[in-house]
């Protein structure tokens, strides 16, 4: 039978390597996207297309078409929800 001895130094090591290895994982999440979809928007919103395009026609918020896609800065709708003017 094979017995193999951890040590307090082990334990640290694993600890901080543990870590290291969960701040890696959870960065890329916490760093919020810049642009959004008109779906993601509409969720954040709590609101239907038809609203999404009411806003965007009475130009209550603003938006970059790329191809087919629109997109909207985070900023604005932040700046939206807070009730401030853009």
């Amino acid at each position: 039978m094979l017995i193999d001895i951890i040590t307090k130094d082990d334990l640290k090591q694993f600890k901080t390597q543990l870590l290291n290895d969960i701040s890696a994982m959870v960065k890329p999440q916490e760093k919020a996207k810049e642009w959004l979809k008109s779906a993601e928007v509409r969720k954040m919103l709590n609101i239907s297309p038809g609203t999404l395009q009411n806003l965007r026609i009475n130009g209550t918020l603003r938006y970059t078409k790329i191809g087919g896609m629109m997109y909207y800065k985070l900023e604005d709708i932040t700046l939206l929800l807070e009730g401030g003017q853009q």
